[in-house]
């Protein structure tokens, strides 16, 4: 299990400004839900002073995704736009006492949803990520996104860009691709390894689906919610129905929604795209 902060947990359990703004002056939004992380930032701004007067968040992911999220709209609060952009995904994780090395994508999300937000208000265009190099494809991560990541936070190893940004921690063929980026970069030396083969078969019985669905549910899911205190229980699976029942820190997380609506979507990507999870 991951070691959190007190204060990790204390934004997790009691975030600071989640909802969104009404009729905001600036809105930035980062992730899909698809790909197991979402963040919707929104901003009120006093148009004398160019300070953010007001942030609020909406995301869809663990405790340290809740955590780094109201971590980020209190620390904007009060500083200019220049001044806000000049906080860094690591500023977002000092202010929360650390956050384990594999959660740390979540503070980069955080700094792309401000980026995102200041850009859109100044009338500014992002980087369209349609014309960008996809590198990892099981999270729809862009290589330019990739070496900003790298150079930023200065990582030298693939597990540090996974842990930074959720590449390569899929089915893992983009592993040389991010080998060769790093080399690139700083060259440094190739990381040995070979990615696993896909989980999904092409056809599947009713015996290898449920097979399937279990596996899914204990390799996949179930580690990364015990990860942040949370667990999760397979009731029964009716036809194409999976009926489950959220567990520890789960029951009282005010995301448990959005958690099944997650869950759905990777059982749907990995096993069968007709299925439906329900909680009871």
């Amino acid at each position: 299990m991951w070691e959190y902060t007190k204060k990790v947990k204390d934004f997790f359990l009691h975030p600071k400004n989640a909802g969104e703004i009404e009729n905001p002056d600036a809105v930035g939004e980062v992730g899909s839900i698809t790909c197991g992380d979402a963040l919707k930032l929104t901003l009120r701004i006093d148009k004398e002073t160019g300070k953010i007067v007001d942030a609020k968040f909406q995301t869809f992911g663990c405790a340290s995704a809740i955590a780094s999220s109201s971590a980020l709209t209190e620390l904007v609060k009060g500083r200019t736009l220049d001044e806000a952009l000049k906080l860094s995904n690591k500023d977002i994780a000092d202010f929360l006492g650390g956050l384990p090395e594999a959660k740390m994508h979540c503070s980069v999300m955080g700094k792309e949803a401000l980026e995102a937000a200041i850009a859109g208000y100044r009338g500014e265009e992002m980087p369209p990520e349609s014309g960008e190099k996809v590198v990892c494809k099981c999270f729809d991560v862009t290589e330019e996104k990739i070496r900003k990541v790298i150079i930023e936070n200065h990582l030298t190893t693939v597990d540090e860009v996974t842990n930074y940004t959720k590449a390569g921690g899929g089915c893992g063929t983009c592993i040389p691709d991010i080998e060769a980026i790093l080399r690139d970069i700083w060259s440094v030396k190739p990381v040995a390894g070979r990615p696993p083969e896909s989980k999904k078969p092409k056809q599947l019985t009713n015996l290898q689906k449920i097979a399937l669905i279990q596996d899914v549910l204990e390799k996949e899911i179930r580690p990364r919610l015990q990860a942040d205190g949370g667990d999760i229980e397979l009731l029964d699976i009716e036809g194409n129905k999976v009926i489950v029942a959220l567990r520890a820190m789960c029951i009282a997380c005010p995301m448990g929604g959005i958690t099944i609506k997650g869950i759905e979507e990777k059982l749907r990507e990995l096993v069968s795209s007709d299925l439906v999870v329900e909680e009871r």
